[in-house]
């Protein structure tokens, strides 16, 4: 019977993102696709497990998803990108970290939990972007594992995507490297970064380091990208007033401007110990954040309870621009170019010419007009 390893080692193609590493031996290359870089010998995988050396050549997943499904672009979140616009997003299977708490473990965890277990659907980037097309999405975002071990096949669809004229995303740990973001750069519109701590050691606890996810917001910001960032604050983990100040001090340090989302916190997976977040833990944490000269913060997860901070407001004269109640729009007042109605301030952000309407403020699963094949694991 073929496992998800024999059948995943099956649906590749070279890597892109690698060299040769002869001074380690003959056989040898290191993979750039995320902060790890790892050197990897001949017949080994990188940590990701989806990255492997195949006689001295690097291979990378191909030609599948192990998930699609129809977001408000809210979800992602994005919320200074085109407001109510539909976001098709898809995944692979893998992540660099192991994230004990993990929402999307089914996808992400796969080769490393024996009971994180999704079919793989083999399909083309045509497919998807059609399917896209005729949902009427404005953006098609890679999401659900971690996309940057997987950007050459993400790059693949995106070509496609933006010659269709679709917006482009990554929902992303920020775990990157300067050869990755270089890759991506002509082919991806949003990047929103998970900054999960600002304590090494966390870091450390979910297989990573800090260094190269705060490289990675400091370059995302400094090449074009728009950037949103989002904390979800655990009780316990990185709750404390000290680690949310500094996280939105380094943030207002790369610009005052950049989004972002404090969010509360579920049981799930393997952490069920914490309570879930209250909402006077994302009221504190959205202030540290205004204390600290972010001008645009946002609290998330629980709508309803977080009073104003759902919505976006003028930085300079407080007026209501965008009304939100979950990821719901019940108000926009932008003008056509993304402007303040009342004091003409230019709200940072990528907007439309006017509001386009909301297809659907709850996520859907597509129905594809031609059912991709489903890749057999029994």
């Amino acid at each position: 019977m073929a496992t998800l390893r024999d059948i995943l080692s099956q649906n590749v193609r070279e890597g892109e993102l690698c060299e040769p590493m002869p001074e380690r031996g003959a056989g040898w290359v290191r993979c750039y696709a995320c902060g790890h870089c790892c050197p990897i010998p001949d017949g080994q995988a990188g940590v990701c497990k989806v990255r492997f050396n195949r006689g001295g050549r690097l291979y990378i997943p191909w030609g599948y998803v192990g998930g699609v499904q129809c977001d408000p672009i809210e979800k992602k979140p994005f919320f200074h990108a085109y407001p109510g616009g539909l976001a098709y997003s898809l995944g692979m299977l893998g992540c660099d970290l192991h994230c004990a708490y993990c929402q999307n473990w089914v996808t992400s965890q796969a080769l490393r939990d024996p009971n994180a277990v999704t079919a793989p659907q083999q399909v083309s980037p045509r497919e998807l972007v059609e399917d896209a097309l005729r949902l009427g999405a404005k953006a098609i975002v890679s999401t659900y594992n971690e996309p940057l071990i997987t950007s050459e096949w993400a790059v693949a669809i995106f070509r496609e995507a933006k010659a269709a004229g679709l917006v482009t995303g990554f929902v992303s740990n920020g775990n990157g490297t300067p050869q990755v973001l270089e890759y991506l750069r002509p082919w991806v519109d949003l990047y929103k970064v998970d900054l999960k701590s600002f304590d090494d050691r966390h870091y450390r606890q979910l297989g990573g380091r800090i260094e190269p996810i705060l490289d990675t917001i400091r370059r995302l910001h400094q090449m074009g990208f728009w950037v949103e960032i989002v904390t979800l604050i655990i009780p316990g983990f990185n709750d404390s007033d000290d680690e949310l100040r500094r996280a939105a001090e380094f943030l207002a340090g790369v610009s005052p401007d950049i989004p972002w989302h404090v969010t509360a916190f579920h049981k799930d997976y393997k952490m069920t110990d914490p309570e879930n977040t209250p909402p006077e833990t994302l009221l504190r944490a959205a202030e540290l954040g205004r204390q600290a000269g972010l001008r645009y913060i946002y609290a998330g997860n629980l709508p309803g309870e977080v009073g104003d901070w759902e919505n976006t407001r003028c930085p300079d004269c407080r007026t209501l621009l965008i009304e939100r109640y979950g990821y719901l729009i019940g108000g926009y007042h932008l003008t056509r170019t993304g402007g303040c109605p009342k004091c003409g301030k230019q709200i940072p952000g990528r907007w439309a010419e006017s509001f386009e309407g909301q297809i659907a403020h709850t996520p859907f699963l597509p129905r594809m007009r031609r059912a991709a094949s489903l890749i057999n694991l029994s």
